[in-house]
């Protein structure tokens, strides 16, 4: 069976799962770096916002022996656990730039990899990357309901994008807070485990509390200076991926040649397609104060 099969499959599976009054489709959107995925959406009278489910995992799950039927009921429960509960009522209001102004964040995006999606949206070039815009809906446990800020928005709430830019470098910061953390610590939250001492910590993680696109806090008004007080030194950040970066001092990273190649061997080898922000290494310099490539 091949994915497309698959992806049909599975949605005539849950079709039978769900109650009448739901309605099952399959939803595909292009995602960062242009890829496109393909999930199963369910969606409920009264309830205009919706979580799309990618499959996959799932199809890998398939492929390894588990069945059809046990992954529809798997995806009806996680729908559950992750559905909205009530309509996202604010939905004329988005209308209303004094209604969003508030909830406008950045993100950031590979610009090349993106040139065919930033035509449509505004945006602000930085390095290699592109600021974009969103306006976040809803913020829970299991994460954030968003939306893109295109060309049509920014025509109808009549401001321009340094508008936005000034009210996203403002708000994402107090919205998404930055988290930076030794290295050696987030593994071990991840792991569940201690970790035996060793020398001063020299890599460190950087994201956002809900370490989703927090790539974006290398743009947040002093971060990079509040970081290299505590890092000591001028530093190298890797950009691991669009949710997050990886500081690392000088004194301890391998040659700009070396990180480069580095990161394109993981970006090619062990980040989803969707989630690379950069193959190249950026480098901050205390004096100037300034990240470069």
């Amino acid at each position: 069976m091949t994915y497309f099969q698959f992806i049909h499959a599975v949605e005539t599976k849950v079709k039978k799962e769900v109650e009448e009054e739901k309605t099952v489709s399959i939803h595909t959107n292009v995602k960062n770096n242009g890829v496109r995925r393909s999930g199963i959406m369910i969606s409920e009278k009264g309830i205009n916002i919706s979580p799309t489910i990618y499959l996959e995992e799932y199809f890998h799950q398939f492929r390894m022996g588990y069945p059809l039927e046990q992954i529809a009921k798997d995806i009806v429960g996680l729908y559950e656990k992750i559905r909205f509960q009530n309509s996202w009522e604010d939905g004329e209001k988005v209308k209303d730039y004094e209604f969003v102004k508030d909830k406008i964040i950045y993100r950031l995006i590979g610009r090349e990899e993106n040139q065919e999606l930033l035509k449509e949206i505004p945006y602000k070039s930085y390095l290699d990357l592109a600021i974009i815009y969103y306006v976040l809906l809803e913020v829970d446990e299991y994460g954030m309901a968003s939306m893109m800020v295109r060309t049509e928005h920014m025509d109808m709430w009549k401001v321009t994008e340094e508008d936005l830019y000034y009210r996203a470098s403002k708000n994402t910061q107090e919205l998404l807070p930055y988290e930076f953390a030794p290295m050696r610590t987030v593994i071990e939250e991840l792991l569940g485990l201690g970790m035996e001492e060793g020398p001063a910590e020299k890599m460190y993680i950087l994201s956002n509390e809900m370490r989703s696109y927090g790539a974006a806090a290398l743009i947040y008004p002093d971060c990079l200076r509040k970081i290299a007080g505590v890092v000591g030194e001028n530093f190298f950040v890797i950009p691991s991926s669009v949710h997050e970066t990886i500081i690392v001092a000088e004194s301890e990273a391998p040659g700009r040649e070396e990180l480069g190649s580095m990161i394109e061997e993981i970006n090619e080898t062990q980040v989803e397609a969707e989630e690379v922000l950069s193959d190249r290494a950026y480098y901050y310099d205390r004096e100037s104060g300034k990240l470069a490539l």
